[in-house]
């Protein structure tokens, strides 16, 4: 964990509510995909945690959808404006295992960790899939930035708007084989890819967190080998670790 100042050199928005963000700062602290920071605001007394989208040596991309008080303010800072960042919290996404050809599954504001990974998972030869549900149409965003990557790209959406009707897991027959999966999104859709899908894999999860780097207990949650802090044995967990609360 690291503490550092950034600078925002762009904010603006990408889908309904969603903003993708760009900041200028060390990033040295962040070490695998699927890591998240954690935003100071003034006035506010916790910290905003925002998964990593993607980062290089001096910049930082984050992407956020207005839910709360916290990522209003955030939508409206301008570049120049200066942000308190704690970088490289939890434990992110394991490539290494991934095969040759992994598919990312990601559910709205899940999707942007999937990017930094499927960006380097790319850069190591791998052959990626992406599936990337949304509610509608309007809800859509980086589909195009994924198909830059030269990546497969399904778009399912809820309503039928766009691409796939249904969700996510209506989109694994035209996924293909696959080696491993990588998923992040709500809660609903992570229970579905766990029953869809036939290999082992990855889920990163959403938690209201408090301090968010492990001291304080508050996003703990039960696994097979006993309680683990989704802020900091986490956000990812394995398929076979996880153990599904009524």
């Amino acid at each position: 964990m690291k503490q550092s100042m950034y600078t925002v050199t762009s904010n603006r928005p990408l889908a309904r509510d969603v903003y993708g963000m760009k900041l200028a700062g060390d990033t040295s602290a962040i070490t695998a995909p699927g890591q998240f920071v954690n935003i100071r605001l003034d006035g506010l007394f916790l910290r905003r945690p925002l998964s990593v989208c993607d980062w290089e040596a001096d910049s930082l991309t984050l992407i956020y959808k207005v839910v709360g008080q916290g990522t209003a303010r955030l939508s409206a800072m301008m570049p120049g404006e200066v942000l308190d960042l704690l970088t490289g919290l939890g434990n992110g996404y394991d490539m290494s295992v991934s095969g040759q050809a992994p598919l990312l599954l990601g559910g709205g504001v899940g999707v942007p960790p999937l990017y930094g990974l499927c960006r380097r998972l790319v850069a190591e030869g791998k052959r990626p899939i992406a599936v990337l549900g949304f509610n509608s149409r309007e809800d859509v965003f980086y589909a195009e930035e994924f198909a830059a990557l030269g990546v497969p790209v399904t778009v399912t959406t809820a309503d039928g708007s766009e691409g796939v009707p249904g969700f996510v897991t209506d989109a694994l027959p035209e996924a293909g084989d696959y080696t491993h999966f990588y998923t992040c999104g709500p809660e609903p859709m992570l229970r579905a890819v766990y029953r869809a899908t036939v290999t082992d894999g990855q889920f990163s999860f959403e938690e209201r967190m408090g301090c968010g780097f492990g001291a304080c207990m508050g996003c703990s949650c039960h696994t097979v080998t006993g309680n683990k802090r989704i802020c900091k044995e986490g956000p990812v967990l394995r398929k076979g670790e996880i153990l599904w609360q009524k």
